[in-house]
């Protein structure tokens, strides 16, 4: 299992695309129970139609999120993926891949639920950041209206 060290609480701690409401306490158990991955470049994180069985919380590096018919978003350092498809135990939607080295903790569902099983409050302040972090994606994608595919723009009759 993984151990934090500062810089690493400092980057996961302060992104805003990150799990923002986790406290000081919370990424320590985070962390623990965490696998510390490393990823090459081109390596794919996530397969899209593929279930993710957990999330990844990226430490170093950057990852390109591919979702056919759209523009590709990238994430970096402190952001989470694979939250999709861990929410909905489902295939993910998209694919996730590294562009360049990137390191990231890997939280499988198991052990993810057991942490929130012993510590309630840690899996609120961890679907609270999760369900924020989805509501600011949506609004970008609402924002800007170029990235949704023709047939999604007309209005309904």
């Amino acid at each position: 299992m993984a151990k934090i060290v500062g810089q690493e609480m400092s980057v996961l701690s302060s992104s805003k695309s990150g799990l923002a409401y986790l406290t000081a306490n919370d990424w320590a158990l985070v962390a623990d129970k965490a696998n510390r991955l490393q990823f090459k470049d081109g390596a794919v994180l996530i397969q899209k139609g593929k279930k993710a069985n957990g999330v990844y919380l990226l430490l170093k590096g950057s990852a390109r999120v591919v979702i056919p018919l759209q523009a590709s978003r990238m994430l970096g350092a402190g952001e989470i993926c694979g939250e999709m498809s861990f929410l909905e135990d489902s295939p993910a939607s998209a694919s996730v891949i590294a562009e360049g080295e990137v390191e990231a903790y890997h939280l499988d569902r198991p052990a993810l639920q057991n942490l929130f099983e012993l510590y309630p409050h840690l899996g609120s302040r961890f679907y609270r950041s999760v369900a924020t972090n989805l509501s600011h994606r949506l609004r970008e994608l609402i924002g800007s209206g170029s990235e949704l595919p023709s047939a999604a723009r007309k209005p309904l009759a």
